[in-house]
């Protein structure tokens, strides 16, 4: 296997600490890196270093001759005056690139929302994000380097950039350096990690999962200095073997390896026990919405949203940018009011909110973190034990030489971690977290998770982090049309639907529905009594999903159940499940044609 990129004996050095101290790595045609560790612990110095844009105090980097690198890093160095078209593909002619069918998979699969003249000066931060990385993607790379490329993309944008990654870094073709705190994508992607920690980069065998088993092994040889982040990589590797079927399936570590690790290890949360406690502490009413519908002038948002939300209830919102999310969240949380229809809120709900703005954080921005503490008498308990909210915040990853700082000086991941603290020792019951990955790693996320998995309330969650939503929640719902649909096959189910719902549209000669996309306009009209018949179907598929979706859940909790031993009962209670998967898939179809038929 060629070499491309190699590092010798780095040493990197800042006036208050050690970054690197004689790392040696190198990368080779076909090797797809996923680059994890702490926040300013020096994953983005790395592929500074790697990439020639920082030079080492001691060591060097080596490349083969000729070699091309591209890199995406954090910073935003568009052009405002540049227009999108030429930002993406330069002074090429329309013809040349137009013919490339690498450069159409890019421009199709980020920013066809995008109008091709528009100034980067007048696209939205997420908008310009998705220009950059288009703009690296259609170029010519041996070696390519992304920091955080999933940072404004929703589920379905993550899904394509994973597959497109994929293709393009086959085996034996160009080398991949990634880093993300999105466990999925580099589940999906990588086939190697770095874990950059304690001035060193040690390597592991594919993705995050057989990271996670390796780590774990790791920690449990220095038990005595590791304690703590070894029970934790146990619960989350208790939660790989266990908790997704898609993941389990997949023969990433050793299973029998994995086994034992976690054989006395309990499931992540009991759910039962969990919403007995949220009944006591909420009573049966929660939050109503009773056929809601926000309208902002002519334009529909959200439309005849039915949802009862139930004690302990924990759902994930997916859904693509700009579909209605936020005000979703906005009626739940009563700081807007339908324009349709109504929400009923019960008398015993306290409802907390970790928002992207950091909203918590204002009023004590000036205060240092100690005696913001000082002032919580509130604990906290996590595995039977009582922890103060100083624990708290260490278990979350806080160093406790920053508790000394103020609030406005901590950087974005301290800073959700301090705001994630101060909404669960407010106690309430009913918590809504508006992406709560961003600005954290992988570490800070596991914990995050744990603690959720002690909380006994109703979690209503909108991420794009595919393995945050299906770890701490227990379903998906979805955004679609402006109508609230429940997804009982999760993520898969919804981009199943969003696929063919483009499809569909491109057929009808209209774009893609989404953010940008007008849709085509059918010219099939149905009378009332038709009107009535197709809404009847449509009712009586979307129940029998959800029943369909309670006997899968059971034929998987039967599953993990089972003798592992006994083939014949696996492979029929296999058989069973694929059975249950093709009627949900075959009703999911009939049910987009009825709702096209009603458009």
């Amino acid at each position: 296997m060629a070499h491309l990129l190699g590092a010798e004996g780095l040493h990197l050095e800042y006036p208050t600490r050690v970054v690197f101290d004689d790392v040696t790595l190198g990368i080779d045609e076909g090797d797809r890196i996923g680059i994890v560790g702490r926040n300013g612990d020096g994953k983005s110095s790395l592929l500074n270093l790697l990439s020639g844009r920082q030079d080492p105090d001691a060591g060097r980097v080596t490349r083969r001759g000729g070699v091309r690198m591209g890199v995406l890093d954090q910073s935003d160095t568009l052009d405002d005056d540049e227009t999108v078209g030429h930002a993406i593909v330069g002074d090429r002619v329309e013809h040349e690139w137009a013919g490339d069918p690498q450069v159409r998979d890019v421009i199709g699969g980020l920013v066809s929302d995008l109008a091709w003249e528009a100034k980067i000066g007048t696209l939205s931060g997420g908008q310009r994000r998705r220009v950059a990385l288009a703009a690296l993607l259609v170029g010519d790379w041996d070696v390519i380097a992304l920091d955080e490329p999933t940072n404004h993309l929703d589920v379905e944008g993550i899904a394509w950039l994973a597959g497109h990654l994929k293709t393009r870094w086959a085996k034996n073709a160009g080398g991949l350096l990634l880093i993300t705190h999105d466990r999925w994508f580099l589940d999906e992607v990588v086939t190697s990690t770095w874990e950059v920690h304690d001035r060193i980069v040690e390597p592991f065998e594919g993705g995050y999962a057989a990271y996670v088993l390796q780590r774990v092994e790791r920690d449990r040889q220095a038990a005595a200095v590791e304690a703590k982040r070894q029970n934790l990589m146990r619960k989350e590797l208790a939660w790989l073997r266990r908790g997704a079927p898609a993941r389990t399936s997949k023969p990433k570590f050793r299973i029998d390896a994995a086994n034992v690790l976690i054989e006395d290890v309990p499931p992540p949360r009991d759910r039962l026990e969990l919403s007995r406690m949220a009944v006591s502490r909420l009573g049966k009413d929660v939050i109503d919405l009773l056929d809601a519908g926000v309208s902002f002038g002519d334009h529909e948002v959200l439309r005849d949203v039915l949802w009862r939300i139930a004690p302990g209830e924990r759902t994930a919102v997916l859904g693509a940018n700009g579909v209605g999310k936020s005000t979703l969240l906005a009626l739940i949380a009563g700081t807007l009011a339908p324009t349709s229809g109504r929400v009923k809120r019960g008398k015993t709900v306290r409802l907390g909110v970790l928002d992207q703005q950091f909203t918590q954080l204002a009023e004590i921005a000036a205060e240092r973190v100690r005696d913001v503490l000082a002032r919580t008498k509130a604990a906290y308990v996590v595995d039977g034990k009582e922890l103060t909210p100083a624990q708290l915040l260490e278990r979350l990853g806080f160093a406790r030489e920053h508790l000394a700082a103020r609030v406005g000086e901590l950087s974005g991941g301290q800073k959700r971690r301090l705001q994630l603290l101060l909404v669960l020792l407010d106690e309430p019951n009913v918590m809504i977290l508006d992406e709560p990955s961003n600005d954290v790693d992988t570490d800070m996320l596991a914990a995050m998770e744990d603690l959720l998995d002690s909380w006994p309330g109703t979690l209503i969650v909108v991420s794009h982090d595919r393995y945050l939503l299906e770890r701490a929640t227990d379903q998906q719902y979805a955004i679609i049309d402006g109508r609230l649909r429940h997804m009982p096959g999760g993520v898969d189910e919804y981009l199943r639907l969003r696929h063919a719902q483009q499809a569909g549209a491109e057929r009808a000669g209209g774009s893609p529905l989404g953010p940008g996309g007008s849709g085509g306009a059918s010219d099939h009209r149905v009378n009332g009594a038709q009107d009535r018949a197709l809404r009847k179907e449509i009712t009586a598929i979307e129940r029998k999903l959800d029943r369909l979706a309670k006997s899968i859940a059971g034929i998987h909790d039967r599953m993990a159940a089972h003798d592992q031993s006994d083939y014949a009962g696996l492979g029929s209670l296999s058989a069973e499940l694929r059975a249950a998967e093709s009627e949900v898939g075959e009703l999911e179809e009939r049910w987009l044609e009825l709702s096209e038929s009603l458009a």
